[in-house]
C-alpha cells in the first residue's frame, strides 16, 4: 500500500520542559500524497529540517499526530515501534559526509539492508544495483566514500537511502555547493528514479528553478508554520508576497516579470525556460511590443 503521509495540528519543541525551550513546529496541517514531488522553501530557521524529520519519526509531535501508511505517531509513540518507517520513508541529509562511514563506497551503502536483517551477500547485491541506479561507477564501490567528490558523495548518499527501497524519498538540499551541471545532474537522476521506483519524493530547496521544473506541490514554511502551500504555479504568481517573506522566483518568471514592464505580455506567467520561450517567441517574431 502507497504510504500516506498526514500531520495533523503538529507542535515540537526543542528542549521542551526547560528554561531554553523554542517552538520549532506551530500547528502543521499538511497532507502529502503517494507520487507527488513536495517541494519545501523557505528561509533558513523556518522550519524545514524540522519538519522533514518527523516524516519517518527521526523527531516525534510534542503534540498532535503525524499519519505515516497506517501507523499513527504522537509524543506516546515508543521508539522500538519505529524502525519499520526507517525503511519506508528514507531520508537524504544535507552533508552527505554525515551519513558516510564505512571504509568502502559498496559496505556503507549495503549498511541499511544489513541493520533489517538482509544478509550481507544479499546486501552487497542490492548496493551493487543502486550503485548503478544513481550512475555510480564500478571503479568506485572499494574506494572511500571520503575519496568521493562532492556530487559522487551526494549519489552514494542516496544509493545508501534507496538500498531501503523505501516509498518515500526525502532530500534535504541535494544540490547544495554543486555547480549547475552537477545540480542539473542530481535533479534529472531525482527525476528518473520518482518515475521509475514509483517513489513520493520530498525537496528541501533554496533553488526556486528546481522547485518550477519538478515539483507539482510547495510548502512554504515561517517562523515554524506552514504560511502558504499550493502548486509551484500559485505560489509564483505574487512576487510581492515572496519578497517579503524574502523568498525569490524562478529566473524564467522573475525574467518575465521585467519583460513586462518593457511591454511585453504574459497570458500566465512562465515558470520555466521552455514556457517563457514559448510565448515570447511570437511577440519577437510579430514585433509585438509595445513602445508607448
Amino acid at each position: 500500500m502507497a504510504t500516506d503521509i498526514t500531520f495533523e495540528q503538529v507542535n515540537y519543541w526543542y528542549q521542551a520542559g526547560t528554561p531554553f525551550a523554542v517552538q520549532a513546529l506551530k500547528n502543521i496541517d499538511l497532507q502529502i500524497t503517494p507520487g507527488s514531488f513536495t517541494a519545501v522553501i523557505g528561509q533558513t530557521g523556518s522550519g524545514k529540517s524540522t519538519l522533514i524529520q518527523h516524516l519517518n519519526a527521526l523527531l516525534k509531535p510534542s503534540s498532535g499526530t503525524v499519519k505515516i501508511g497506517d501507523r499513527i505517531i504522537n509524543s506516546e509513540t515508543k521508539n522500538k515501534r519505529l524502525k519499520p518507517l526507517r525503511k519506508k520513508v528514507g531520508i537524504v541529509f544535507q552533508f552527505p559526509e554525515n551519513q558516510l562511514f564505512e571504509e568502502t563506497v559498496i559496505k556503507d551503502i549495503a549498511f541499511g539492508p544489513q541493520n533489517f536483517g538482509v544478509s550481507e551477500a544479499d546486501a552487497l547485491v542490492l548496493a551493487k544495483r543502486m550503485a548503478g541506479e544513481v550512475g555510480l561507477d564500478e571503479a568506485l564501490l572499494k574506494r572511500s566514500p571520503f575519496d568521493l567528490s562532492g556530487g559522487q558523495m551526494r549519489r552514494a548518499a542516496i544509493a545508501g537511502v534507496l538500498a531501503l527501497e523505501p516509498e518515500v524519498l526525502v532530500l534535504d538540499e541535494p544540490t547544495a555547493g554543486l555547480d549547475p551541471r552537477g545540480r542539473l545532474e542530481i535533479m534529472q537522476l531525482v527525476t528518473r528514479l520518482r518515475q521509475e521506483q514509483n517513489l513520493t519524493i520530498v525537496l528541501i530547496t533554496h533553488q526556486m528553478d528546481d522547485v518550477a521544473n519538478y515539483a507539482n506541490q510547495v510548502v512554504v514554511m515561517g517562523h515554524g508554520e506552514l504560511i502558504k502551500q499550493g502548486t509551484p504555479r500559485e505560489i509564483f504568481s505574487d512576487p510581492k508576497w515572496l519578497e517579503n517573506h524574502q523568498l525569490g522566483l524562478p529566473s524564467a518568471t522573475k525574467m518575465a516579470y521585467e519583460l513586462q514592464q518593457s511591454g511585453f505580455s504574459f497570458k500566465t506567467m512562465p515558470l520555466t525556460v521552455e514556457e517563457l520561450a514559448d510565448q515570447l517567441t511570437p511577440q519577437l517574431s510579430e514585433g509585438a511590443i509595445s513602445h508607448e
